[in-house]
């Protein structure tokens, strides 16, 4: 069986980010290609949050080695003010002092065929950065989403590390991976050296074993005089989700007499500015319409999603070249789905592709007042389309870990892709 590094920060026990699962599944589906991952990640200690739920899907033989790793805002602070440079290029920066060494030791004593590293922590490239540099093992950068963009990060200074560190991935990296290919063209924009089949799309997805055993119940299965219950389950950025132009839409409709309590329900579960929008709705008296919930399991919010009667979406223009990871759930629990995105981005695109959505754009609250009433009566009498289960099915785990393993094997046939860090292979 061949070998991968895998440099992730996001990795069970973490809990809070849905990038915990575009790695953690990787690793458990990798080795059905032949490929037995070793993980590089940060010692628990690092993050926000953690839990115990998803350790379990770890697979016994993935070897897992834990760095230092500090969190400038916690860890480093005096009466929670620390120095600028602790927190470049994030605040986990100081998981490249444990992670290079860690990793050279792993090199050494494994012998793996490939390396691979995963944004959206921006120190993670930087330790595939080192450690490509010390040793020349082949390496695949995966961004996901775009490191930068014209005015991003917002900070001038955080923003000129990360184009950097961008830079010189794309100049040592054998492969870039990308969920959207409006990333993917992006990069080959602005990075004229790179080659079409150094650059490859693997989308975000789902896994159907954790959707194995949920009941899924139809509008029609429930009680006719209860409210529709619309559902956004995770994080809503502030800006790149902001919710203000749907709220207010929803405060006037409320105001015009076209919604009611007893009619229909939001519920916001998770969204990670609970105090932010707490105000904002109670400003617009719609505290009998909205509903701040808290967060739950990983399991528990799939069972969240699949009792409610419609799916709720954000995601702005400036995310045009994203899509949010659980936007595929979405499509696998067949429920109707109101997308408030820009329909010239890539989330509008794939669920144009896959049916069952109602898209209008998060910004404009006058599309958005009339469209809502309209969904609703269409959800409400079974007329909204579902997504077409049939191509769901391209965005499983199991294809995506296919595809990765496809990569990594192209990488270990081209020439010059050895390398040579001592230490002994057997002794594993």
């Amino acid at each position: 069986m061949k070998r991968v590094l895998m440099i992730a920060f996001h990795y069970p026990p973490c809990v809070g980010s849905s990038g915990i699962l575009r790695t953690l599944k990787f690793s458990r589906y990798l080795p059905a290609q032949g490929w037995q991952p070793i993980l590089l990640t940060a010692h628990p200690r690092a993050y926000c949050q953690v839990g115990n739920e998803q350790l379990a899907e770890i697979p016994q033989e993935v070897v897992i080695k834990r760095a230092l790793a500090l969190d400038a805002s916690r860890h480093l602070s005096v009466r929670g003010a620390y120095a600028r440079w602790m927190a470049l290029p994030d605040r986990w920066s100081s998981w490249w002092l444990g992670a290079v060494p860690t990793g050279l030791r792993l090199l050494r004593r494994y012998r793996p065929d490939v390396m691979w590293s995963t944004y959206p922590i921006a120190t993670a490239h930087l330790i595939g950065l080192t450690l490509h540099a010390l040793c020349g093992i082949p390496w695949v950068a995966d961004f996901r989403d775009s490191m930068t963009e014209e005015m991003y990060p917002p900070d001038a200074t955080t923003r000129h590390i990360y184009r950097w560190i961008e830079w010189q991935t794309t100049r040592s990296s054998a492969c870039l991976i990308f969920t959207a290919r409006s990333t993917r063209r992006m990069y080959m924009e602005r990075y004229p050296v790179l080659r079409p089949e150094q650059c490859v799309v693997i989308p975000n997805g789902y896994d159907e074993e954790n959707f194995t055993g949920l009941t899924v119940t139809s509008r029609a299965e429930k009680p006719q005089d209860r409210p529709l219950r619309l559902l956004h389950a995770g994080v809503i950025y502030p800006e790149e989700r902001d919710p203000r132009p749907f709220l207010r839409a929803l405060a006037r409709l409320q105001h015009d007499g076209h919604i009611t309590a007893s009619t229909v329900r939001v519920d916001l579960r998770d969204s990670g500015s609970e105090d932010y929008y707490s105000a904002i709705i109670q400003d617009l008296g719609i505290g009998d319409l909205v509903h701040l919930l808290p967060a739950l399991s990983y399991r528990q919010s799939l069972q969240d999603c699949a009792d409610a009667d419609a799916l709720l979406l954000f995601q702005a223009a400036s995310c045009n070249h994203q899509i949010p990871a659980k936007a595929y759930e979405y499509l696998r629990l067949q429920k109707p789905i109101l997308a408030l995105t820009d329909t010239m981005g890539d989330t509008a695109a794939l669920l144009r592709d896959n049916g069952g959505a109602t898209i209008a754009a998060l910004s404009d609250e006058q599309a958005l007042y009339r469209t809502f009433p309209r969904f609703l009566h269409a959800v409400r009498h079974g007329t909204h389309p579902l997504p077409d289960s049939t191509k769901s099915q391209r965005y499983s785990r199991h294809e995506q870990a296919r595809e990765l393993a496809a990569c990594f094997s192209r990488l270990i046939t081209l020439p010059g892709a050895s390398y040579r860090p001592s230490g002994n292979k057997s002794e594993i």
